[in-house]
């Protein structure tokens, strides 16, 4: 554990809930609309971390049909007890406007690979919601309370639709029960949310996330020696954070848990960005550990200062990926879709990816898009595609994917009858921003397989084809910055990750399907 490289989870992996099991470690991360649902990765020396579970992978325990983008599995909290895996997480259906309409639910299971349960409804007054197992054995569901008479958060990062953290108890098999009590306010910095508890000693700490999923992010600790508060703020505040570091590696810094290592260091989780130049963040957060010491004080201290890019046993580095997926009978592991979980109606595998064309690139309901996550600031992406459309609402390619208003997408389309290669671009959120075709009709196409290809490097996409023979590049250079966390309205406005992948739609309703025999990734962070 001499050098650990940040972020561990990289790509889109936000708000990462930490859970230690003997000589195990887990972390879960919210997958917002893409299903199945939360991420869970295991790791033994905190360096090394390997995806294990998607545990929300059926329609009794999630469906998302209808989810706004940047909606769906907000901040999962996951626990050990009672020789049961226990999984929070919150189900947001609303995102604009005063109303969130976050549902929360609790799901069970024995391993980490399950099975896990159908869900437990807990409430729906706020998200991000944990559940702390107290020494006794009782258990108490926290969350944030959502306060819709608020005004919204644009130009008031402080503003009082957070309204508090809420503690309830919870009795396993019964449900919440008992008075609901605000335990903590926050700071002048706001928007306080993802609380966690943690005991140790006579006191029980809180650690909370503050002032937003932005540049002015942070993790803030209190502590008090009654569950129900009040509680007395860290003399730093904000243990962890990097808003007063604007020329940081890793910024955004918030949102974390930590568990106890077997001496007085902690492992502190906490999400962060890579952002290029311009502060834009394609990778979205991604997830980040810091070690932390108990001092004599009863509080816990990062060595080197608050922004935690270079604490002991720990370093910031390049890293690089080269795989190449070929479909068999299984989805690799690392390709997800978006929001519905009848999978066999978007796609079937045997020997390629078969994509049945359903509604538009952008839909919130049922669109065949599958896509991993992009991972590095350059990377190129590689597939081919069989397809044979009949009309110009057949269409089938290489996407590169932040949300419905934020994407690229090189496509096999039909136009007056011939079959031609097409480029749809969406660099920005609607109103600001319509469907655009860099390429007008397109670029006439022979019959047979087609290549396609990518290559990005840092805010610049370039597509690139062929037939036979070389590799052409097709339309001009796109702005792959916008594809990001701060792209299109700004920061606070989404707040999920850019993917890569292949899509096909038939909004003809016919179904039309495309195959797809392979699909390459490779990635090469700067130096």
């Amino acid at each position: 554990m001499d050098k650990i490289r940040n972020p561990i989870l990289p790509g889109f992996n936000p708000d990462p809930s930490i859970c230690r099991v003997g000589d195990d470690f887990y972390i879960a991360t919210s997958t917002f609309e893409w299903y199945p649902g939360v991420q869970i990765h295991h790791s033994r020396d905190l360096a090394q971390w390997d995806l294990v579970s998607r545990p929300l992978s059926r329609a009794a325990q999630l469906d998302m049909r209808g989810n706004p983008d940047s909606c769906g599995i907000w901040a999962p909290c996951l626990s050990h007890a009672d020789g049961l895996f226990w999984l929070i997480y919150t189900d947001v259906k609303r995102l604009d406007g005063n109303y969130k309409d976050s549902h929360n639910y609790l799901v069970t299971a024995p391993s980490i690979e399950g099975p896990w349960s159908d869900p437990v409804y807990m409430n729906s007054s706020g998200f991000d919601p944990s559940l702390f197992h107290d020494e006794d054995g009782r258990k108490w569901f926290v969350n944030m309370r959502w306060n819709h008479r608020s005004p919204g958060t644009g130009g008031n990062p402080a503003h009082p639709s957070f309204d508090g953290i809420l503690l309830q108890e919870y009795i396993h098999g019964e449900g919440l029960t008992g008075p609901i009590t605000n335990i903590f306010d926050g700071t002048e910095l706001g928007l306080t949310e993802a609380p966690h508890l943690h005991k140790r000693g006579d006191w029980y700490y809180l650690i909370t996330a503050e002032g937003g999923t932005g540049y002015s992010h942070a993790v803030t600790h209190a502590r008090s020696q009654d569950l129900a508060g009040p509680y007395e703020m860290h003399p730093d505040m904000y243990p962890l954070t990097a808003k007063d570091t604007p020329d940081a590696p890793l910024p955004r810094v918030g949102h974390g848990q930590f568990v106890d290592l077997d001496d007085d260091w902690v492992a502190h989780t906490f999400l962060c960005s890579r952002p290029l130049e311009g502060k834009q963040s394609p990778m979205g957060r991604e997830t980040g550990i810091a070690f932390l010491k108990w001092d004599k004080d009863g509080w816990l201290h990062a060595p080197d200062g608050p922004a935690p890019q270079v604490c002991p046993r720990q370093a910031v580095g390049p890293q690089s990926e080269t795989v190449r997926y070929d479909f068999d009978q299984e989805l690799p592991q690392d390709f997800q879709w978006l929001r519905t979980p009848a999978w066999e109606r978007l796609f079937t595998l045997d020997g390629c990816l078969r994509l049945i064309g359903r509604e538009s690139i952008g839909s919130w309901f049922e669109q065949s898009l599958v896509a991993r996550r992009q991972c590095h600031a350059n990377y190129s992406a590689e597939t081919q595609v069989v397809f044979d459309p009949e009309t110009y609402q057949h269409m089938a390619g290489l996407v590169t994917y932040y949300n419905r208003h934020k994407f690229h997408y090189l496509c096999v389309s039909m136009s007056d009858g011939q079959r031609v290669l097409t480029l749809q671009s969406c660099p920005g959120d609607w109103p600001e921003s319509r469907l655009e075709f860099p390429i007008g009709e397109g670029v006439a196409l022979p019959d047979g397989p087609v290549s396609l290809g990518l290559d990005v490097a840092g805010a610049v996409q370039q597509f690139r084809y062929k037939t036979d023979g070389d590799w052409l590049p097709i339309g001009p250079k796109l702005d792959a910055g916008v594809l990001s966390d701060e792209g299109g309205r700004g920061e606070h406005a989404s707040f999920t990750g850019n993917f890569v992948g292949m899509a096909c739609q038939d909004v003809s309703g016919r179904g039309q399907t495309a195959d797809f025999a392979y699909f390459s990734y490779e990635g090469r962070d700067p130096a």
